[in-house]
This record gives structure tokens, sequence and C-alpha cells, in this order.
């Protein structure tokens, strides 16, 4: 029997098992997920070896970043074809060929600005590339911004304030950006996607969402907005359905057009603890990168957690395979 999520136009069969690693290696809570355009995954976990990179059928390939990373938190796979890696343990934003060297660091190592002090960076979160390769940090948990860099890393400008009014924030916690150089940005505990243009101004924002936390939108015109929600964590409302955690699917417009898993948490290959990371394939397969470890304290205090959760799935397209 198959697991199945969604429907119509957004159908995916869970490949269980997919991803196999070396004899001995594990991945820690998978914070980000991004693909090239090979198709090699790139897996930005918490563990030993905190980049991972498997082909598209699951093979290993390579691991890099030991003693380079304090804590993964978001990876963008550019247009030029470099991995911008957010780190949120070390406030900087590097800029790495698919082998892990590094040419160009964003923020200080180990330095963080003020709390709310609105300079880069307190704890940044993820990272996105213009058209233009410009290069948009939100910044996150310590700060409420969004930073602009050139590609040779001058900071442009930023924007962004604590609060709940537009142009303001309360946890930005993930960007992406259009191929018309929009910018969508995941204001999580404000349940809301901001969009502004390239200078920063508000253009509007997408609701029915509940802690937007992961994003991916490729390069096409009218591509689809696909986000990763966090379910509620509060006792009283935690086991709730149509709350997440789930995978929501939004037009170019911000309509609702599909939903992955939206009945509740569980540990079925049909449910999410804590949808981290998004990314796609050139076939439309979806990566899903989950910090389910992070999340279990937070969901289930005090109960004890099971040796093995679930961090990493791949979502096969159900329409292109029964289609061979």
């Amino acid at each position: 029997m198959r697991d199945i999520l969604g429907d119509g136009a957004f159908r995916y069969e869970v490949d269980v098992g997919w991803g196999k690693l070396p004899d001995g290696w594990s991945f820690g809570d998978v914070a980000a997920v991004g693909v090239d355009d090979r198709d090699n995954v790139f897996v930005f976990n918490r563990g030993e070896h905190p980049m991972i990179v498997l082909d598209r059928e699951g093979a290993f390939l390579r691991a890099w970043g030991e003693g380079l990373f304090t804590n993964p938190h978001g990876l963008h796979v550019g247009r030029d074809g470099y991995l911008y890696c957010t780190d949120d343990g070390d406030h900087t934003v590097r800029k790495c060929t698919p082998e892990g060297r590094v040419v160009l660091t964003l923020g200080i190592p180990g330095q963080a600005a003020g709390v709310l002090s609105g300079r880069p960076f307190c704890r940044c979160t993820h990272s996105a590339l213009a058209p233009n390769g410009d290069i948009y940090v939100s910044d996150g948990y310590g700060n409420a911004r969004v930073h602009k860099f050139a590609p040779d890393g001058r900071h442009l400008f930023s924007w962004g304030e604590s609060g709940t009014g537009r142009g303001e924030f309360n946890i930005v916690h993930n960007i992406c950006c259009s191929c018309d150089g929009l910018v969508y940005v995941a204001d999580r505990e404000n349940h809301r996607i901001q969009i502004f243009n390239d200078r920063g101004g508000y253009e509007g924002q997408w609701n029915n969402l509940h802690r937007p936390c992961a994003l991916y939108m490729d390069s096409r015109p009218e591509a689809p907005c696909f986000v990763g929600e966090l379910g509620p964590f509060m006792e009283l409302n935690r086991d709730h359905r149509n709350l997440g955690p789930r995978i929501s699917i939004l037009s170019p417009d911000g309509e609702l057009v599909g939903r992955l898993g939206d009945n509740g948490l569980g540990f079925e290959p049909t449910n999410f603890l804590a949808p981290h990371g998004l990314a796609m394939d050139s076939r439309g397969d979806l990566y899903v990168g989950e910090v389910a470890n992070t999340a279990w304290p937070l969901i289930y205090p005090g109960k004890p957690r099971p040796a093995r959760l679930r961090v990493l799935r791949k979502l096969a397209r159900a329409g292109r395979r029964e289609s061979r």
C-alpha cells in the first residue's frame, strides 16, 4: 500500500526509506534542503556532518562542513550554482561551492549584533538570491529585519522592525524571491507571508497560514509557493486538525491550491512533526527537512523522545510515477 499525500495536481507518494548514509552515520535535525541543477540534494543538518550530499535516488555522494558550522538553519541553492548557508548559531551566511569551499562570508563569525538593533546579524535564519544576484537575508531570531546585500557582499539597506503591522515582523524565519524580483518573507509568529519589492516596499501579504516556517518557489513564471508550516505546540490545541504541521501550496496570487499532511501531528509517513526546509528537483519531487528532535520537547514536554524521529523525506510526484 502506497502512502499518498495531497490530491489533484499536487499529489505525492512518500518515498519511505529514501536517503542512504555510510554505516554508522545519521542525520541530525534537517534544518534545510537544497537541490542543484543536476538534481543532487544537499542536506543541511545538525549532525556530525553538517552538509550531506545525495543524488536524486538517495545514494551518498559526499559530506562537508565539519568544524565550519555551529547551528545550520537555512540553505539556498542560487541560480549562480553556489550554496548560501545560513548559520543562526554563528550569525553568518556563507556562500560556498557545491564541494564546500567558502567564497564569501556575510557577518562576523561568532559575533552577534545587538538584539533588535537592526544591524546584521543576530541569529539570522535564511537567505535568497534575487534575479540580478543581490542577496536577501532574513534576520531572524534576535532581530526583526531583512537585509539586502550586493553580490560582492556590500550591505545595501535593511527594513523591518518588531511588530504586527505592515513591514513589521515577529520571527522573520524564511525568505525567497520570485523570478520577477518580489521578496516573500515568512513572518512566522504573525502567521503570514509578507511580500515586498526590491526596495523593501510593502506589496501585500498572504494569510490562512499557521506559523509559516519553510518557503520554496522555483524560478519559473507563475510558479506556486510551497510553505512548510509548524503546527501548534500548546497542549490545548496541539492535536487539533487543520492547523498543521503541514505543507501548503499557494498560487502566485496567494490562493490556496493544495495542502499536504494536514491531519495533525503524528509519526506515520503521511504526518509531519516540524517541517523546516523544502526543496524541489527538476522532476517535481519535493524534499522535506524536519527539526523533529528540536521540536519534540516543545510539543511533548517531559515525554521521553523516541530513539529515532524522521527528519528527512522525499515526496515523489504521484502523477509522474503513475504515467510511466
